[in-house]
């Protein structure tokens, strides 16, 4: 059961702090939500940056909104990462808070040959879906290191050495670390990437 937080207000429904990785579903032209992996940074104002030309920017542009969702199931985030999800619905079954979001863009730039674009991101609607008790995942930490990675391997910026090493590096931690969920994360990062 979903617990409404003041939407008058506008709050987040979670603490931000640093970078905190999130999925944000976005309505595309084909009246589907997209799911897609994406890293708030906190601050006076919550930004985020898009890589490429994405489903998630040109949704963006379109809709000027989305739904910025924080999950607790490391295979939701590795598919959202690093393949096309597409849904009816705009709320993953794995998150356990979500925030209703209007975006607007606030800087663009180019990264070796890759066009970035910084948005900012404001709630206007939020929920928490389901209380936890938090717990430190190293195996669901390497999952995130490992999709950041992996995504990274055909990018001409990037030594594919370095980062294989690390996805190795991450494989281990998983392998040692992690429980069922992490494992299987993993082997999607293997079927949606270059790894």
């Amino acid at each position: 059961m979903s617990r409404d937080v003041a939407a008058e207000t506008a709050e987040w429904p979670v603490a931000l702090a640093g970078v905190t990785e999130s999925v944000v579903t976005t309505l595309g032209p084909n009246g589907l939500w997209n799911a897609a992996a994406l890293g708030l940074r906190a601050g006076d104002r919550v930004t985020a940056r898009t890589w490429g030309n994405t489903r998630t920017r040109r949704n963006f542009h379109r809709r000027g909104e989305g739904y910025v969702q924080f999950v607790d199931d490391p295979v939701a985030f590795a598919d959202a990462a690093l393949s096309i999800v597409e849904r009816e619905e705009p709320i993953l079954e794995s998150a356990t808070a979500w925030a209703r979001v209007t975006v607007e863009p606030v800087d663009t730039g180019t990264d070796g040959e890759t066009d970035w674009e910084e948005w900012t991101l404001q709630p206007v609607e939020a929920a928490i879906e389901r209380e936890t008790v938090p717990t430190i995942d190293r195996g669901f930490g390497a999952v995130v290191e490992a999709t950041v990675a992996a995504s990274r391997l055909e990018v001409d910026e990037y030594d594919e050495r370095e980062l294989r090493d690390r996805l190795a590096y991450c494989a281990s931690v998983v392998d040692r670390a992690g429980g069922p969920r992490e494992r299987e994360a993993l082997e999607r990062v293997r079927e949606h990437s270059a790894w």
